[in-house]
């Protein structure tokens, strides 16, 4: 038996590294997302689907996977996440405009260490609070640096900050660039796919960063917090010291796609990558796609992204239309896309093996709507005439 391959209840399973060890279904779904994730470009060229928009909702997924890291694990909402995906963004803004910083690495550092930074100070001071008043301290620090962000001259105002200098695209390790003078591609083709395969790369770095960081004592001590605080304190967790931890290493997160986004981009606005709303969206993307996955997020954000740049050719009404995803979410899918999946998958499962139980499922959903209607009446009684 190779070292990669183990036996485990009977069946092979893959092991690519000390921990991970996959069975044959998991490899066959990882390498179907993997390479759909390369082919992106292939087939968004052959279908209606828009490049840009997967690009874009796969780096907020990316924020997102950070947030969930801190949602998951510690239980600790935050509604502010969008200030280190501003930050990265800025920070690259601010390279390239300012200190005319033209390589793509570079940004990117600077646009990690300005994340880290800022997660650092942020983190340090919300970490010893829970529940509501963590979520509202992280939504006032979100809103504070929005605020001085907008009305500063040195970013610019509204109007926000160019990522080109002298009118050219920042190099990507000259891949871009090579790419022209060899190939003869377009700039903007080469620049554009360059930027995005790079993406790739750091997101299955990232996720796989994820899933040992899950899976270490660490992760397990974030697990104990999150369950019970009081007690992960107990038994010598330094609680504070650990979730001061998770929330800069979910800040990283953020501050990596907000630089990337700004690559993208190529212009930072303060609006789009900093507005409180971009926190609740990114929240909204890790629970759409399911907080207790490790891809649910990604899922999440791309989905999120194509319902609100795309919606509105389609639809009138399309502010409600994520209102109505939301609501869909919580009372049909309450574990998200991907971690509702197992559960449909069993019970169609079960179905299929005994059609009676179909009878089971109408007379379950049309006692939960009447006990559902039954409690909004009661609400609007209690609301118009009071209790008695």
């Amino acid at each position: 038996m190779s070292r990669f391959l183990v036996e485990r209840d009977g069946k092979t399973h893959f092991r690519p590294m000390k921990g991970l060890e996959l069975t044959a279904g998991q490899v066959v779904l990882t390498l179907l997302g993997i390479v759909a994730l390369f082919a992106v470009p292939d087939i968004t060229s052959a279908t209606a689907l828009s490049f840009s928009i997967i690009h874009q909702g796969i780096l907020f997924g990316l924020a997102a996977v950070g947030l969930n890291l801190l949602l998951r694990h510690t239980e600790l909402v935050s509604f502010g996440h969008a200030a280190f995906f501003g930050a990265g963004a800025y920070g690259v803004a601010v390279l390239s405009s300012h200190y005319e910083v033209s390589s793509g690495f570079l940004l990117l550092l600077g646009a990690i260490a300005v994340a880290t930074v800022l997660a650092l100070v942020i983190g340090y001071l919300v970490a010893g609070y829970l529940d509501i008043y963590f979520a509202l301290l992280t939504l006032a620090f979100n809103q504070v640096l929005f605020a001085f962000v907008l009305q500063s001259g040195y970013f610019n105002y509204n109007d926000g900050l160019s990522v080109r200098v002298g009118g050219d695209r920042p190099s990507l390790l000259g891949i871009d660039q090579w790419l022209v003078a060899t190939l003869g591609t377009d700039p903007i083709t080469a620049y554009n796919y360059t930027l995005y395969y790079l993406t790739v790369v750091i997101l299955l770095v990232m996720l796989v960063v994820t899933w040992k960081i899950v899976n270490s004592p660490f992760g397990r001590a974030l697990d104990a917090i999150g369950q019970d605080r009081t007690r992960a304190q107990f038994i010598g967790i330094p609680v504070d010291r650990y979730v001061w931890i998770a929330f800069t290493l979910s800040g990283i997160y953020g501050g990596i796609a907000g630089g990337l986004f700004a690559l993208l981009q190529l212009h930072v606005r303060p609006e789009p990558v900093l507005f409180v709303f971009v926190s609740g969206e990114i929240l909204f993307m890790a629970i759409l796609g399911g907080i207790g996955t490790l891809v649910g997020p990604i899922i999440g954000g791309i989905v999120l992204i194509y319902l609100l740049r795309l919606a509105r050719f389609y639809v009138e009404y399309y502010h409600a239309l994520t209102g109505i995803v939301l609501l869909l979410v919580v009372f049909v899918l309450p574990k998200g896309m991907l971690g509702t999946l197992p559960e449909i998958s069993a019970g169609l499962d079960r179905r299929r093996q005994d059609p009676t139980l179909l009878r089971d499922d109408v007379t379950t959903i049309g006692a939960s709507i009447r006990e559902r209607l039954y409690r909004a009446v009661s609400t609007v009684r209690i609301i118009i005439f009071g209790v008695k």
